[in-house]
């Protein structure tokens, strides 16, 4: 326990300090000193690819998507997957707890991080998509950054495992093991608040939709295409409802967000580094940009040009950060916050539905949360399938045992919370992050190639 500690703190704590005028202090993380600077490394090359090529990626997102029979996903259907475990519990109590800790200036800092993350994941798409290869199993394309970095350090040598491809893998699995313990838990604690159902019963429900969803051989990509873009639009069109009734009372929450993002009195009583800690670490861990996650179905859509996968995916951290978190933090601001003082977590967020909405509100947040949590877990198995295909090799054995040992977890995570599992789930995504960096900074060059040829090509096609 005492090294699973220190190994969270070196991840996760503050590596160094920033002391700011007043007495106050920004903590640096290990994972922030990675990601911002590759994130704005990334921004550079690609010559700021989420405002220059933001039409693109809206077109494509609007473009008529073919079929293809050997099972392979369209670029939209691998944005779909991804989509469905960025949008999960990070978008509603994370960016709750996010503000609560940091103020309302921590939601301009989370658009500036997903600005920034936007292109660190068009680059780990196109890498993905780039060093695919076929699936025997599930049919159609599978690949992510353990294939990638496969390909860096080995340099074409026939091997077939290069030990830090294999420490990715491995990461990943770790991680999306703890993540279902969280999932599960969230799910029964609101369900508890808004219905009295016991844990017991709503973590049986939860465990036994899931199997019957990710032990089936090509379910979880034809549930997520019906799921998604439903509780996606749902969700923004309540909190569109919300804005919209309160639209008076907008001016006064930008204004607040602007200025306990800048404001003179919140860098001197220093709340400035909270604000800007929080929502840096709130766009980085909601977006997943850099983690290694999103490649991983990013690798298995069937497009025409490699740059389009990453450009969905820059989309997919647009959609998460800049909408969905958008979203729940408006819900939140608009409520009076003398009604929140004192309040956290699920308990917070139920608290302002509650306000807007009366008892519905509270009820909606149960079933949203539901929705998020569960798309989230299909979601991350079908990441897992590469992963375990990569340490194991195809056969199904080693497919099944994994999604057996996920739905075990998804159950244990239901009825208690064993934090030390959580620190594991936190430790597995670091190491990704960590090991996927490694890779796609010496290779990002390929995929800023990559999205030049394809823009050129269009600028002809005109």
């Amino acid at each position: 326990m005492q090294i699973i500690s220190a190994i969270y703190n070196l991840l996760w704590g503050d590596l160094f300090t920033i002391p700011l005028p007043g007495g106050g202090s920004i903590g640096i993380s290990l994972l922030v000193a990675i990601l911002i600077p590759a994130g704005i490394y990334f921004t550079i090359r690609t010559k700021c690819l989420p405002i220059r090529c933001f039409r693109e990626m809206i077109r494509i997102a609007l473009e008529r998507q073919g079929k293809d029979s050997s099972g392979a996903l369209s670029g939209m259907q691998a944005l779909i997957v991804s989509t469905a475990t960025r949008v999960g519990m990070g978008n509603m109590v994370g960016v709750v707890a996010a503000i609560s800790a940091g103020g309302a200036g921590a939601v301009f800092w989370m658009w500036i991080t997903a600005l920034i993350g936007s292109s660190t994941a068009y680059v780990e798409a196109t890498l993905a998509q780039m060093y695919k290869e076929k699936d025997p199993l599930y049919g159609g394309y599978r690949g992510g950054p353990a294939h990638y970095i496969h390909a860096f350090f080995t340099k074409g040598k026939e091997k077939r495992h290069h030990w830090i491809a294999v420490l990715f893998a491995l990461s990943g699995l770790l991680c999306w093991c703890g993540v279902s313990q969280v999932i599960s838990n969230s799910v029964s604690s609101a369900f508890q608040n808004a219905f009295g159902i016991a844990p017991i019963v709503s973590t049986v429900i939860l465990v036994a939709l899931a199997a019957v969803v990710v032990l089936r051989k090509n379910t979880t990509v034809k549930v997520l295409d019906i799921m998604v873009p439903i509780m996606a639009a749902f969700y923004f069109l309540i909190a569109v409802f919300v804005i919209v009734k309160n639209a008076a009372l907008l001016p006064a929450v930008f204004t607040r967000i602007i200025e306990e993002a800048f404001g003179l009195r919140q860098m001197v009583a220093g709340g400035f580094g909270a604000a800007l800690m929080n929502g840096v670490k709130r766009g980085l861990f909601s977006n997943e940009a850099g983690s290694g996650s999103a490649p991983c179905a990013a690798a298995a859509a069937e497009v025409s040009h490699p740059a389009k996968a990453g450009l969905f995916q820059a989309f997919g951290v647009f959609i998460d950060t800049i909408v969905i978190c958008t979203c729940t933090a408006m819900i939140m601001l608009l409520a009076p916050q003398e009604a929140l003082t004192g309040l956290q977590g699920m308990e917070l967020l139920q608290t302002a539905m509650g306000y807007h909405f009366g008892q519905a509100g509270v009820v909606f947040t149960a079933v949203t949360l539901w929705l998020f949590s569960f798309s989230t877990f299909i979601g991350i198995l079908y990441y897992a399938r590469s992963n375990v295909a990569y340490l194991f090799g195809d056969n199904w054995k080693s497919q099944t045992i994994y999604k057996l040992v996920a739905l075990i977890m998804l159950f244990i995570g239901g009825l208690a919370a064993y934090t030390f599992v959580w620190d594991l789930g936190d430790i597995g995504i670091a190491l990704m992050t960590i090991f996927n960096m490694v890779a796609i900074l010496p290779m990002g060059g390929q995929a800023v190639k990559a999205l030049e040829e394809y823009l050129e090509t269009r600028k002809n096609s005109l």
